[in-house]
């Protein structure tokens, strides 16, 4: 069956939406991708994309059912709501607490360091409600918050001879299907701050998606010099090795 300009331009998008989620290297992007927009049939095109799942989904870990939910700004946040909470509060005195990585925030979390510090990281993290409040005490001590730019938080603390706010952030939008955290509680010659940074696997993932863009331009636009003796029907086609 021979192939369409939306059946080529289907297969590119899965190619895109498989560089973004690093399924794919940069070189092996480019080339698929030109395979696809030369293509002139049906058989040509499904190689390119059946190692590839459906955009959004992910490979279930060794030993479970179910798949795991994406993180960062390709998060299924419905799929992170709603787990049984594994912490529910933090405690440093003299010393210090952290929560990162995989875990499930409670719906209500406590946390207090004195002397001490304190990090929660909520950028990979469940949560046990949609609505989450996290309170914060820091006495002479200091606790970090560090949440992705897509999750709705209401800062509501209050510094005593000490801060309690948000610090620099970096650009994002929030969105209607994340969690609602409030974050409130007392820094008393201390200090809480908040900060919504992507992880260094984020900030990654979105620049391969940028330099995707980046070379399905140069493609389009090599196509288009090119003239149709190299599109669909004509010669020149880069095959998959």
């Amino acid at each position: 069956m021979r192939a369409s300009d939306a059946e080529r331009e289907r297969i590119a998008e899965l190619l895109r939406e498989a560089v973004a989620e690093g399924r794919l290297e940069m070189d092996e992007f480019e080339q698929r991708l030109e395979t696809a927009y030369t293509a002139r049939t049906h058989g040509e095109l499904e190689p390119l994309v059946q190692d590839l799942p459906a955009p959004g989904t992910a490979v279930a870990p060794v030993g479970s059912s179910a798949p795991a939910p994406l993180r960062g700004s390709a998060a299924n946040w419905p799929a992170r709501i709603g787990s049984t909470a594994t912490s529910k509060g933090g405690f440093a005195l003299w010393g210090g607490f952290n929560r990162k990585g995989r875990w499930t925030v409670g719906r209500k979390f406590t946390a207090f360091a004195m002397w001490g510090g304190g990090e929660i990281d909520l950028r990979e993290a469940d949560f046990e409600d949609r609505e989450v409040v996290i309170r914060c005490i820091a006495i002479m001590g200091g606790i970090h918050v560090t949440a992705p730019p897509e999750l709705n938080v209401d800062v509501r603390g209050v510094g005593i001879m000490g801060g309690f706010g948000e610090g620099p952030n970096e650009d994002g939008e929030t969105v209607p299907e994340a969690p609602r955290v409030r974050i409130t509680g007392l820094a008393l010659m201390g200090g809480v701050g908040v900060e919504r940074k992507r992880t260094k696997a984020e900030r990654r993932r979105l620049k391969e998606a940028e330099e995707a863009a980046e070379i399905e331009r140069a493609v389009r636009a090599r196509q288009r010099l090119e003239g149709p003796d190299t599109g669909p029907g004509g010669g020149g086609r880069k095959e998959l090795g």
